[in-house]
């Protein structure tokens, strides 16, 4: 099955979103997690790759971790910061041993310090690059890459990001998985703006589960994602970690339902390697059943 197959035809796709854990400990708790996401059922789980390949041994752990045990499709993202074609390459190469079938193709952010993106020497400048290189030299992996509902933070304006965004389809991406955003519009109008331009790929929507008021202000302070002034006007109502992990959890079965009811190919959830808010709202929208047939 290839990676645009698990979005296409009646069934809805999954696939749930981790990211290395700093110690071994964190690996066995992010396992435990993974178990019991795997009730629902997933197409596969990604794992996300640090800044200049920081965590590049720990994300092939996680993949091949996951692969092994559970038998499921896995994706490790890649960017292309501070690394050069080659690194790029080996990369590749060692993710394939390690299990991958997937890339989840990216430029990345600039390094910590930084305050634009710098290609290293003898190394890519941007995503499409990179999509251009794993078509060229590893045509076995599925490619998904990066859109923006609400428009990348560099972008100058949304004409110039979807311009980017269908270079990265046209070198050969086979899906498009949107960065969290909590206001369904935004992504409609996404959608509908991609397909006047010619992407005619699977868009799948990303979404992030909201478990505590600080920790999304400071997740969506990053990249520049919108919270809904009256979602936060309620979470802001009480301090309780419980009441607001409840309001949240509320407000992503509401979000996914929506999106399930317009017709979305399937739903990419960022799990932050926990699986409790993502599993709550699975089960209110029936995504083990008959959302998903």
């Amino acid at each position: 099955m290839t990676l645009a197959t698990h979005f296409t035809g009646t069934r809805k796709g999954l696939s749930f979103e981790l990211f290395p854990p700093k110690s071994d400990a964190g690996v066995t708790t992010l396992l435990e997690a993974v178990r019991e996401l795997m009730a629902f059922s997933p197409d596969f789980f990604t794992c996300t790759y640090g800044a200049g390949g920081s965590t590049r041994d720990r994300t092939l752990q996680v993949v091949q971790a996951v692969h092994q045990e559970f038998k499921v499709p896995v994706a490790s993202h890649l960017t292309c910061v501070g690394s050069t074609v080659e690194q790029l390459r080996d990369y590749l190469r060692a993710a394939k041993n390690a299990g991958v079938s997937y890339i989840v193709a990216l430029r990345g952010d600039p390094p910590k310090g930084e305050t634009e993106f710098r290609a290293v020497e003898g190394g890519l400048r941007y995503a499409n690059e990179l999509v251009e290189l794993i078509r060229a030299d590893f045509k076995e992996l599925g490619i998904a890459v990066a859109g923006y509902p609400e428009v990348h933070q560099e972008a100058v304006d949304a004409t110039t990001d979807l311009a980017n965004l269908k270079r990265k389809v046209d070198a050969g991406a086979d899906i498009v998985v949107t960065q969290l955003f909590y206001d369904n519009a935004d992504f409609f109008r996404f959608e509908d703006a991609c397909r006047k331009i010619g992407i005619n790929v699977p868009i799948v929507p990303g979404i992030l589960p909201v478990t505590n008021l600080a920790q999304i202000q400071r997740i969506t302070s990053l990249c520049k994602a919108k919270l809904p002034t009256r979602f936060v006007e309620k979470l802001s109502q009480n301090s309780d970690e419980k009441w607001q992990f409840e309001v949240g959890v509320e407000f992503a079965q509401q979000q996914v339902c929506e999106l399930l009811e317009h017709g979305v190919p399937g739903v990419h959830f960022y799990v932050l390697n926990k699986s409790q808010a993502t599993k709550r709202v699975l089960e209110a929208v029936n995504f083990a059943g008959s959302a998903r047939s």
